[in-house]
């Protein structure tokens, strides 16, 4: 077995060397890193077939519990956590296909009259609020792609919006199950709702949001007030009707949103799993696309689904399956466990400071991914509600991956689309604004654990 724990341990490690100094695709290096733990770990070292077929965990999905009833294996490959992401995926991209975001964020900059310090407050709660149901980095591509144009437009510098966006994007995601690819991991692994989330990360996160938006508003206000005032007075501002390719299709997009998060909401009380609801998002969306459409349009929409994000995740759960199988994390659970000595508080301190700064240099999704098996162990080891670690890790990696340009994969998108208008953003001006902020909210978010579970 110490041959399984150490060929489990290097395989982890270089397959997150990988990931952070990109030498391959993500997809890639995920599932070699899989495949080489099932072949060595698994095979070679354990000489288990029965760890490869419950790592692959293929029997879930034929269970009447994995759809209906809750029961969901968590162990191994989530399939719930891929399928869910597969259906929001397409069920956003048939909504951006219809015009739906575009519309959104030039309606509310007319509600505003195009003053750039609203535009901002604005901006910040609507990408929060969009984060909540819509995975953060779509929320990034359509709002920021928007905030360039309203800048060429209204003449103002757009990176210190789209940073505040990136933040609000991460803050918001953290409310919900749905909103991080984290919190669904933790949800789908731990059973939590929808409505668990909201009630515990989503009443942090609402704290922090009413006060991040006010720091972004002190720090940023006055260039973009100024620049308000430089504005020429013949600019022609945008119709945001031009934005809606299709009626039918864009009212049949919203009914499709709201139809989701309403069984997201009530998924508790129906016992519908997230699985059931992602292949139900992805079934009524092609249907108001073919529609509204027709087929190539349909095709168009699924051709731009990211499959190769749902490969990321199969591999990297196999290799979270190996360092599970193998008793790596139930070592690194017993040792936090020493070191707080079993105190809740310090446990709480410990995983989210540990979580919001390793989430800032490194990919949110697959530390999540490992640290859900090692807060079982630690609250079974220790007695203190798994809850609580659980809102504890979800809160820290959420957040804290808003630190830096690459904490997190919203951050990535958003930077990359503000450089290609022609607005660089190094490390420097990006830690500027965002760093401090993301301070301030894990500080924020630390009390109020406290608060909650002193």
């Amino acid at each position: 077995m110490l041959a399984a724990k150490i060929c489990a341990i290097v395989i982890f490690l270089l397959m997150f060397g990988a990931i952070i100094t990109e030498v391959l695709e993500r997809h890639i290096t995920t599932l070699v890193a899989g495949l080489t733990t099932m072949v060595v770990v698994f095979g070679i070292c354990m000489h288990s077939v029965d760890a490869i077929i419950k790592t692959l965990n293929l029997k879930a999905l034929v269970t009447l519990g994995f759809w209906y009833g809750g029961g969901e294996e968590s162990f191994g490959i989530n399939w719930a956590t891929i399928i869910f992401i597969a259906g929001m995926t397409v069920m956003v991209e048939g909504m951006g296909h219809s015009g739906f975001f575009e519309w959104l964020c030039l309606k509310i900059a007319k509600l505003v009259n195009y003053k750039t310090v609203a535009l901002l407050v604005c901006f910040m709660a609507m990408s929060a609020f969009l984060a909540m149901f819509i995975d953060s980095i779509t929320v990034i591509m359509f709002l920021a792609a928007v905030t360039i144009t309203l800048a060429k437009t209204l003449r103002f510098d757009p990176v210190p919006i789209v940073l505040a966006e990136i933040f609000c994007a991460n803050l918001g995601g953290s409310a919900t199950m749905c909103g991080d690819p984290p919190n669904i991991i933790i949800g789908t692994a731990l059973g939590y709702s929808f409505f668990d989330f909201v009630t515990n990360t989503g009443a942090i996160a609402g704290i922090a949001l009413v006060v991040v938006m006010i720091y972004f508003f002190l720090v940023m206000r006055k260039p973009l007030k100024q620049s308000e005032l430089d504005r020429p007075a013949d600019i022609v501002y945008p119709n945001p009707s031009d934005c809606i390719k299709n009626k039918k299709g864009f009212i049949g997009s919203v009914i499709v949103f709201l139809t989701i998060v309403a069984l997201l909401v009530t998924h508790s009380i129906t016992e519908l799993s997230v699985a059931t609801i992602g292949v139900f998002a992805t079934i009524i969306t092609i249907i108001n696309l073919l529609i509204s459409f027709g087929l190539e349009d349909v095709k168009i929409v699924l051709k731009k689904v990211d499959y190769k994000t749902l490969l990321f995740f199969v591999g990297l759960f196999v290799v979270v399956a190996g360092l599970e199988e193998t008793g790596c994390l139930a070592l690194v659970a017993n040792f936090i466990g020493k070191v707080s000595g079993g105190n809740i508080l310090v446990m709480i301190a410990i995983i989210i400071w540990l979580s919001a700064i390793l989430s800032a240099f490194v990919d949110n999704i697959p530390f999540a991914a490992t640290m859900v098996p090692v807060i079982q162990a630690m609250a079974a080891s220790t007695g203190v509600p798994l809850e609580t670690l659980a809102w504890t890790l979800a809160l820290g990696t959420d957040i804290g991956g808003s630190a830096t340009p690459i904490g997190a994969s919203a951050n990535v998108v958003g930077t990359s689309l503000i450089a290609k208008a022609g607005h660089p953003v190094g490390w420097g001006k990006y830690c500027k604004y965002n760093a401090p902020a993301t301070i301030i909210v894990i500080t924020i978010c630390m009390l109020s654990l406290f608060v909650k579970y002193a």
